[in-house]
């Protein structure tokens, strides 16, 4: 896929200038600075990530901001807690419930 192609599938959006030495490099059958390109872009990317924690962390110790206030950017952490629960859940455990709720239906 050389760039011309790239920028086909992505419409309008052109990659940086990084990417395309990365494609350009790959097609060439340059695997080795293709992957030099693409490890500094990740490692790049990783420590912008790690700076973004390290001042939220900060915030929250020195500066008293709670931790709920981030959830909104992050998605909502306690839904997926209640999903990683439901799907904990196993067989087992649930026909002992559904034969529980059975039992109280028949007892009123």
């Amino acid at each position: 896929m050389t760039v011309s192609e790239v920028d086909t599938v992505e419409g309008d959006k052109l990659p940086s200038a990084h990417i395309q030495d990365m494609i350009n490099h790959a097609t060439n059958d340059e695997y080795t600075q293709a992957k030099n390109i693409f490890d500094d872009m990740m490692t790049i990317k990783l420590n912008d990530l790690l700076d973004q924690e390290e001042v939220r962390l900060a915030d929250q110790i020195f500066n008293g901001v709670e931790e709920n206030e981030d959830a909104d950017e992050l998605g909502d952490e306690e839904d997926s807690e209640d999903q990683l629960e439901l799907d904990l859940e196993t067989e087992d455990e649930s026909e002992s419930k559904e034969s529980d709720d059975e039992e109280e239906s028949e007892e009123i």
